[in-house]
């Protein structure tokens, strides 16, 4: 039997990122996908300076979705 319990890696951050910043996981994807051509630590900065995303949350987003590509 699965739980949320048993998401691991950058997935886990999701339910909080949800919850802190009211908008779904794949709102946040959908800015990331208007950055094209920028780097894992350009994205992260990125989402903390114009959305004020936590390090943390920035992140877990950014790892997922270039590991989604």
């Amino acid at each position: 039997m699965s739980t949320q319990a048993d998401v691991k890696g950058p997935a886990s951050y999701f339910p909080s990122i949800e919850k802190k910043y009211g908008q779904p996981v794949a709102h946040w994807f959908g800015l990331l996908d208007t950055q094209s051509g920028k780097k894992h630590m350009e994205l992260v900065a990125w989402l903390k300076a114009e959305h004020g995303l936590g390090h943390g949350h920035a992140n877990a987003l950014v790892a997922h979705h270039l590991a989604a590509r």
